[in-house]
């Protein structure tokens, strides 16, 4: 049996295959005793669950969802119009000197919101001390000032860094008046292997507090992957989302093109809250979360080019041009490691040694020599980093692999910084051998626990 500060890590992998798309999911299970538990559903770990594993014990479950393609506002509502889904009208700016495209955009009233990737913008502040991410206004003569006090300053939210994200753009919309507001979504569920839309009447508000509270109001539709949404569903899920007279069927022809849109775009989850019915009889989705399948990148190369990268630590990018997975943390011991249940125990192991761990970087069970002197290069780019780990489990990855790349990086990097490095499994033999006859000073561990009192130890 493992002792209380011992890390248990259970994987499980699990696969559903639609027509729409094939999709996987790594499910990690981490008991962190005595008193951390933690369940992550992951092709890797989030930014959020690394930086997690280095505070202190807490007593809850936390389940994080895998990376997702990050999308401003305006980009998934583009993506909306595009398949006739009906949306508010609206412009982009990025300053006084797109004040043109204001010149045919003529409605009642306006509302102008800066575009980040971040929730709270209208009870939000900029650093120029200008208040709220979100106006209105009906004189359009007012459009241009307040998008200039929005772009080139950074908004800061309950969300946001607390340096706030720098706004670049801001969307100029069509301020619709709302008579009603109801929640629509579709996911690609695990338990239905298969897409399943889930409605409620209740919607503007936290649709996991409807759950809770009123599961009366949440309706949930499998939706066969081989027919797709039918007429008549649409128009059911219409009903029981409350719209009457001729409303049923403009609300069901609105649920038909966003389930076309999500299988067009090769989406798990297009979640629209609200759609609402207006004051003049229209069914308009104001606000829409897109999620795709990383996995159908190679065929959806213009949605993914999109990518808004604001908030994500850009060796964050680069790690996952090279198929990596990096978090950057605030220890000031680099790690290198295959598999994510490994990373984490090194972490720990680092962690009880009197270390702090750097990052979480797993390089998985494919890597090439180029990845690892990529993996190098994105560890010695933090000025935190004062010893690197390397610790590799060899199952699937050949040791010999990874020798060879930690070898070459290093006298192509000239590394300053001391070394461990800690190998066991496929090729173990050859992999020493390599490191041995490399003459350069690298450090080799024996198990885990070894290794980590050495890291330690090299930082004086």
């Amino acid at each position: 049996m493992p002792n209380n500060n011992s890390t248990i890590c259970f994987i499980h992998f699990i696969r559903s295959s639609s027509s729409v798309s094939s999709h996987r999911h790594l499910a990690i299970t981490c008991r962190f005793k005595p008193h951390r538990q933690r369940e992550m559903t992951a092709l890797a770990l989030s930014r959020l669950s690394a930086k997690l594993l280095a505070r202190k014990p807490f007593h809850s479950t936390f389940k994080i969802s895998a990376r997702n393609l990050n999308l401003l506002e305006y980009q998934s509502k583009k993506l909306l119009a595009e398949s006739g889904v009906a949306i508010q009208a609206f412009r982009v700016l990025e300053g006084k000197k797109d004040e043109n495209v204001l010149k045919d955009f003529n409605v009642n009233e306006y509302v102008v919101k800066a575009q980040i990737l971040a929730g709270g913008r209208g009870k939000g502040h900029f650093d120029n001390g200008f208040k709220g991410g979100v106006h209105f206004t009906k004189d359009r003569s007012q459009v241009i000032p307040l998008v200039e006090q929005m772009v080139g300053h950074r908004l800061i939210t309950k969300q946001t860094p607390k340096d706030g994200i720098m706004v670049k753009q801001v969307m100029v919309a069509d301020s619709i008046n709302i008579a009603r507001e109801t929640y629509l979504s579709i996911v690609m569920d695990r338990e239905h292997n298969g897409p399943v839309l889930i409605a409620s009447p209740a919607g503007g508000m936290d649709i996991e507090a409807v759950a809770a509270e009123t599961p009366e109001k949440i309706h949930t539709i499998p939706i066969s992957v081989s027919t797709g949404i039918t007429h008549a569903q649409a128009e059911e899920v219409a009903r029981f989302l409350e719209f009457k007279g001729p409303l049923v069927e403009r609300a069901a022809a609105e649920i038909e093109k966003l389930y076309q849109l999500f299988v067009k775009v090769d989406a798990t989850q297009i979640e629209i809250n609200p759609l609402a019915e207006t004051d003049d009889g229209r069914v308009i989705s104001v606000d829409a979360k897109l999620n795709f399948d990383d996995n159908a990148q190679f065929r959806q190369k213009d949605i993914f080019a999109m990518e808004v990268h604001e908030d994500i630590d850009p060796k964050e990018v680069e790690a996952h041009k090279y198929h990596l997975n990096y978090i950057a943390m605030e220890g000031n011991i680099g790690c290198l490691v295959n598999g994510a249940g490994l990373a984490m125990a090194t972490m720990d192991i680092i962690k009880l040694n009197g270390g702090s761990p750097a990052n979480f970087l797993d390089v998985g069970g494919s890597v090439k020599e180029d990845q690892v002197l990529k993996a190098f290069q994105i560890l010695t780019s933090d000025p935190n980093v004062k010893a690197i780990l390397v610790n590799v489990f060899g199952g699937i990855v050949n040791c010999a692999t990874i020798a060879n790349g930690i070898v070459s990086a290093s006298k192509i990097m000239g590394l300053k910084v001391p070394l461990v490095v800690r190998l066991e499994g496929t090729n173990v033999d050859a992999a020493k051998k390599i490191l041995n006859e490399s003459g350069l000073k690298i450090e080799s561990a024996h198990d885990l626990d070894q290794a980590a009192k050495m890291a330690v130890k090299a930082l004086g």
